[in-house]
């Protein structure tokens, strides 16, 4: 229960003077730094939490008096005082104070030490709501809850931990709404968008999860469904003009391309297929939609050149027309150069000078903007190997690939006009906002889980976490108490 601010004064110079007489008392033993420093650090939580009672206790207990007008109703004061339950950094309070309502027996309508203290909504303090959730995008809710504790010796639950991650990302979508774009003058002449895929392990239905109905899988059929997360990102980027001959010594001798421009401003996000507002909404779609936004945001007199960069998955072409009809579509060279490997692998041993020699020679054509050439050749090399089986199969599919993808093949055009030509930013957010988070050993999420943990660490790794969290507190006092939280 909280003390009064004079005896918590005369507690903490109590406990700082002990603190004091600790560490003459360890310099004489002789003790190790480190036992030293963990020691202090244990005694000054004990202090932190004594000066946040003497905070507290200055505040009083909120009693405005037998009656008070809230919102044009007259409110009582309660008979007896409620404690509050207030989980701090530092450590447990326990906060007794006055409460208002209708009449005794209804609910709670006002508590005004909850408003002068701009108390959070919940019991856990802002500060170990950021703490936590900060470590929650990184790692497990497991892992994160132990890493705190080990800390500060408390921590949520790690169920409690979920349900904040879920809390929080309620408000990401506004935050993220109300952004402002970058400056122009930091931006690159090129503006680019680019979209990928990537599986989520969901959990099976309750009912299955409950009375153990699920089905004996078929021959093939994996343990655990995946749903996917569709990831954008818009970045600019400054021309950067190169031959074939340049990015053939870059790709196939592993020669780094000199003064590479770095992306600029990069913005991540991720949807999954969900029901918003009594609608289902595919992830594919809003993550177009919101790449359509950022575009517009960025450059909204199209000024730049907008450049949609993405693998030859047919659906995203598909809304990648619709979203953003004006953007210049460039196939990742990346998933070209894949499908080479595997069709060189059709004719030669793997990782031999031969195969290397094939896939380099048909990379310079296709670089060169010769993809009928390079189509027509697999062509006449399956005939004329009379190719069979799984051998044919995979070259059948490399040359499908590229006959599907043929218009956003125009390599020749890009590189005169300094486009890039690798999807290396999809690629990575999948891999940093999804993978690494998402797909843990172990791992299994329900959609409205996944979907609050991606907006989280997807602020996070726009590094934009800190405006957030104040943007967060601002709208929560807002609809607390219905003033700014400053």
């Amino acid at each position: 229960m909280i003390i009064s601010q004079e005896k918590a004064f005369l507690k903490a110079q109590a406990q700082l003077q002990a603190i004091c007489c600790f560490v003459e008392r360890a310099a004489t033993d002789g003790q190790r730094i480190d036992q030293v420093e963990r020691e202090l650090f244990s005694r000054l939580l004990a202090v932190g939490l004594t000066l946040i009672e003497a905070f507290v206790a200055a505040q009083g207990d909120g009693d405005a008096g037998a009656k008070l007008e809230f919102d044009n109703h007259l409110l009582h004061r309660l008979k007896d005082s409620h404690t509050r339950r207030y989980l701090s950094i530092f450590g447990e309070l326990l906060m007794k104070r006055r409460v208002y309502a209708c009449r005794e027996g209804q609910k709670v309508e006002q508590a005004p030490l909850d408003e002068r203290l701009g108390l959070p909504a919940g019991e856990f303090s802002y500060v170990l709501e950021d703490w936590l959730q900060r470590l929650c995008v990184k790692e497990s809710f497991g892992e994160a809850v132990t890493s705190l504790r080990t800390i500060l010796g408390l921590a949520p639950s790690e169920r409690t931990a979920e349900r904040m991650n879920q809390r929080m990302s309620e408000h990401a979508e506004a935050f993220c709404t109300q952004q402002s774009p970058p400056p122009g003058k930091e931006e690159g002449e090129i503006l680019v968008a680019t979209a990928d895929g990537k599986g989520v392990p969901m959990r099976r239905p309750l009912q299955e999860r409950v009375h153990g109905s699920h089905p004996r899988r078929g021959k093939g059929e994996k343990a655990n469904k995946k749903q996917m997360a569709y990831v954008g990102a818009v970045y600019s980027i400054a021309r950067f003009r190169r031959t074939a001959d340049d990015v053939v010594d870059e790709v196939c001798r592993k020669q780094r391309a000199a003064e590479r421009p770095k992306p600029q401003h990069k913005q991540v996000w991720a949807e999954m297929t969900r029901a918003v507002e009594g609608e289902s909404c595919t992830g594919r779609e809003r993550t177009f939609a919101e790449l359509a936004i950022a575009c517009h945001q960025r450059d909204p007199k199209h000024n730049r050149v907008l450049v949609c960069l993405m693998d030859g998955e047919r659906a995203l072409w598909d809304v990648a027309r619709e979203w953003l009809p004006r953007a210049v579509g460039v196939l990742d060279l990346f998933h070209v150069l894949e499908r080479l490997w595997q069709a060189a692998y059709c004719f030669h041993a793997e990782r031999s000078s031969e195969a290397e020699a094939f896939v380099t020679n048909r990379l310079r054509m296709l670089l060169e903007g010769k993809v009928g050439y390079v189509i027509g050749g697999l062509k006449r090399l399956r005939d004329e190997h009379d190719l069979q089986g799984e051998k044919r199969k995979t070259l059948n599919a490399a040359i499908t690939y590229y006959e599907n993808n043929r218009d956003h093949m125009k390599y020749d055009e890009y590189l005169a006009a300094g486009y890039p030509i690798g999807s290396g930013v999809a690629e990575g957010a999948c891999r940093h906002l999804v993978k690494d988070r998402l797909e843990c050993t172990g791992m299994r999420w329900t959609v409205n889980g996944a979907q609050a943990m991606l907006h989280l660490r997807a602020i996070h790794l726009n590094d934009c976490w800190d405006d957030f969290v104040n943007y967060r507190i601002e709208a929560e006092q807002t609809r607390l108490y219905r003033r700014s939280a400053a």
